[in-house]
């Protein structure tokens, strides 16, 4: 069985050019603040979502699909000019790849079910070595995929989406957040009451965790709000399936009061399907953009007048007041979409790097002071 998982992993290279078909992509229409540029870092990405930077340089890039489609992608920019110029097919096989985090030079990948280990990844693309880390999640494919990162305290933080629309499990591991030390010992749960989340980051100034929650369909179109919420230590719970946003109760399950819980930090908008997030630390962007919180909203799949599909901000005043306003829009047109944004990863020059899943492309967004008029 196990030289049978070896033998889908090991697939060898892809090469592709890094601009082709850029010209089919309307990025005229992507509306940013002034000063502020959209250009294409790579393409020929199919179903590009989750993304971790080795330490070299290299973009990992992670997928939802299943199948001979489950693939993990490895970025080159071998001439520093801030385009990848190889795409290679690092895995495929996999079962939803979708979380990738990258750690004293390894590469770890989250499918469904198990955590794999790719030792020396940057140095290993055309013969990766992989190592199973833990395959004892559960198996359910609703809200199956994983989001991945490693937190200021060494551990690899892992979801477990609820595996349905609303309901209540004896499976204490779904709808919670969990963590555990790089080789797989000690997981356990650090938070619960999260229905979905697929993107997670600490705040650099506190060291606090802070991650998107998607809210339940079949409440309408304006409820309940997708969530942003604060988890600074272990044990908190925050509210699913009884409780959503800050107190909105549940219809369907009533038997817990949202006292009882801990509210969103902050409601987003309502099915926006807020996904990966990215605490801003560069020095790129203008001053007044540091420890904002970027988000990439997906979109809506069940609202009658669809929304999200941008890149939004949230921020926090001293006095705590709060903030939550697109940053960049125009994948939406009409009722129709063209691209769907997923990850946010910051580069050490302060750019960031936007996954779309549905046009298989990562944007880079720079910034330069714009001209006087």
């Amino acid at each position: 069985m196990f030289a049978r998982k070896i033998y889908i992993l090991f697939i060898g290279i892809f090469i592709a050019p890094a601009v082709a078909g850029a010209a089919i992509l309307p990025l005229n229409m992507i509306k940013l603040p002034p000063g502020f540029k959209i250009d294409l870092y790579a393409v020929q990405i199919p179903n590009a979502r989750s993304m971790a930077r080795g330490d070299n340089g290299t973009i990992f890039v992670g997928t939802r699909v299943g199948g001979v489609d489950g693939k993990v992608y490895a970025l080159v920019d071998q001439d520093g000019d801030f385009r990848a110029d190889r795409v290679v097919t690092l895995v495929q096989g996999m079962s939803a790849p979708n979380g990738v985090a990258f750690h004293n030079g390894d590469l770890y990948v989250a499918e469904i079910h198990r955590v794999w280990k790719f030792e020396d990844a940057e140095n290993n693309l055309t013969e990766p070595k992989p190592v199973m880390v833990r395959d004892d999640f559960p198996r359910n494919t609703h809200h199956g995929w994983k989001y991945i990162k490693f937190g200021p305290d060494g551990k690899l933080y892992i979801p477990v989406g609820a595996p349905c629309n609303v309901c209540v499990e004896e499976d204490d591991r779904f709808g919670s957040m969990m963590r555990m030390n790089s080789d797989g010992s000690e997981l356990a749960i650090y938070a619960k009451g999260i229905r979905n989340t697929v993107g997670f980051d600490w705040d650099p100034r506190t060291g606090e965790l802070w991650f998107t929650d998607n809210g339940r369909d079949l409440l309408g179109d304006n409820l309940p709000p997708d969530e942003l919420n604060h988890a600074p230590k272990a044990g908190m719970n925050f509210g699913f399936p009884y409780c959503h946003g800050k107190e909105i109760q549940d219809p369907e399950f009533t038997q817990k009061s949202c006292d009882e819980f801990t509210p969103a930090a902050f409601e987003l908008g309502p099915h926006v399907a807020a996904l990966g997030m990215k605490f801003y630390t560069g020095e790129m962007f203008p001053e007044e953009y540091k420890n904002r919180i970027f988000i990439a909203e997906h979109g809506s799949w069940n609202r009658t007048n669809k929304i999200g599909y941008r890149v939004s901000m949230v921020y926090f005043d001293d006095d705590g007041g709060s903030h939550y306003e697109p940053f960049a829009t125009g994948w939406q047109v009409g009722e129709s979409a063209w691209g769907r944004p997923v990850d946010i990863l910051q580069l050490p020059d302060g750019s960031l790097l936007v996954s779309d899943d549905r046009q298989g492309v990562i944007y880079r967004i720079t910034y330069s002071v714009p001209n006087s008029p």
